[in-house]
């Protein structure tokens, strides 16, 4: 089992910024990507960012390119998501998500791409 745990989120002012952390434990040896979704209410779950397990693949969605920048920390089991010049069209609960699939190098950018997920956590953009 891995337990993926999100903080980090809160309530910013449009033009701020933020940085989620993604907490992995449980089957932490085994290699995964990483990737992050958000979710508006009312809205489907939307890809944001995603890491390759190794690090070296980054893909972001059209809406947060050049604004949110996704990374990783190998060793201590922990991805983040830098999140800059925030609009309030971000406002949305924040997931992590892993998948142990890493046959193919190219992470995916679907929700059933990734096989756990963290709780959430919120982001609130003001205006």
């Amino acid at each position: 089992q891995v337990q993926l745990v999100e903080s980090g989120g809160g309530l910013v002012q449009a033009g701020g910024s933020l940085r989620l952390s993604c907490a992995a434990s449980g089957r932490t040896f085994s290699t995964y990507h990483m990737g992050w979704f958000r979710q508006a209410p009312g809205k489907e779950r939307e890809f944001v960012a995603t890491i390759s397990w190794n690090g070296g693949t980054r893909y972001y969605s059209d809406s947060v390119a050049g604004r949110f920048f996704v990374s990783r920390d190998i060793a201590q089991n922990t991805g983040y998501l830098q999140m800059n010049s925030l609009k309030p069209e971000d406002t949305a609960v924040y997931y992590c998500a892993a998948n142990f699939d890493v046959r193919t190098a190219v992470p995916g950018q679907e929700t059933r791409d990734y096989d756990y997920w963290g709780q959430g956590t919120q982001v609130t953009v003001s205006s």
